[in-house]
């Protein structure tokens, strides 16, 4: 590649995306992320482990390839792999990402940011609302970050009056 191209892909906004690993937060939050896409976005979409083998089962495993600037990455969810329903348990859950996130979180920004990353630089990072390690670990990186709510308003409401 010559370097008119590199600058070309340097200058491209980067946008890391993750969802709460949950069916219909990962699927909000993969239409967003396509919709950035086609505006011009570097992609870079977060998923569990556990959910990103799901999904290679159900689509294939060649059915992440071919788009260089819409990658998939992984990081562990700190459930027992014994327990195959276990992201089915909330609580487990929110406790899970709590306990174990942030660290593999950070360490992918890092990674995804290293001199030796043949992507450009993360420039955002577009987290679920309910994954608040994302805002410690962009703070600590100086990354700006947006929290996306992938439930509507009125589940939001719900949920917020549950909690009181």
């Amino acid at each position: 590649m010559d370097s008119s191209n590199k600058a070309v892909v340097t200058d491209k906004p980067h946008a890391l995306c993750i969802p709460y690993p949950a069916q219909n937060h990962i699927k909000a939050m993969l239409k967003l992320s396509k919709l950035l896409h086609h505006k011009g976005f570097h992609i870079t979409f977060v998923n569990t482990e556990f959910n990103h083998q799901r999904f290679l089962q159900s689509r294939g495993s060649n059915s992440l390839d071919g788009v260089s600037d819409f990658r998939f990455e992984t990081i562990p969810d700190g459930l027992p792999p014994s327990d195959l329903n276990a992201t089915q348990d909330t609580h487990f859950l929110c406790d899970s990402i709590m306990k174990n996130f942030l660290a593999p979180f950070s360490d992918l920004l890092v990674k995804l940011n290293g001199a030796t990353s043949k992507n450009p630089p993360v420039t955002c990072i577009i987290s679920d609302g309910f994954m608040p390690f994302t805002i410690t670990a962009a703070q600590e990186l100086g990354i700006p970050i947006v929290m996306f709510f992938t439930i509507s308003a009125c589940s939001l409401m719900g949920f917020i009056l549950q909690t009181k």
